[in-house]
């Protein structure tokens, strides 16, 4: 179990690592002027490429939670309601990584509306939801 729990955290925090940085390059994205088109290919490669290694990482990570909460029984049972609030917390990651991939898509396509400092408050949203579970988890608060 050890094991699995090792690898639940290593991929965890590498998946959050790329949701961390991603809105960062939406936030520069959003500042390049529409002349300077070599910039916004540039950062449009980017951020499709770590996009696509950020999802490559979220996989194992679901993997090795649901191998913990399913196969060990992690969180299962009376007295873990932090195990319900936690599963909330990650369907909120999941929903925040893909609501990244449609922002990728209006950039791509030049439809973004959004200003970077838009851009800058969204990019806290992972900072929550990553210290939501870690307390969920390590606190166990109800």
């Amino acid at each position: 179990m050890l094991w699995v729990k090792s690898l639940h955290i290593v991929f965890v925090a590498s998946w959050f690592a790329g949701l961390f940085y991603l809105p960062r390059i939406f936030v520069n994205l959003a500042m390049v002027p529409a002349e300077s088109v070599a910039e916004h290919a540039r950062l449009v490669l980017m951020a499709r490429k770590l996009l696509r290694f950020t999802t490559l990482l979220a996989v194992p990570a679901l993997v090795f939670g649901l191998w913990l909460w399913l196969g060990y029984g992690i969180g299962r049972g009376p007295g873990n309601g932090w195990m319900h609030a936690k599963l909330a917390v990650v369907v909120l990651a999941i929903g925040y990584h893909h609501a990244c991939g449609r922002i990728l898509a209006k950039f791509i396509a030049q439809r973004n509306t959004r200003s970077h400092r838009w851009f800058r408050f969204f990019n806290e949203v992972p900072v929550l939801l990553l210290l939501a579970a870690v307390v969920l988890v390590v606190v166990k608060p109800f």
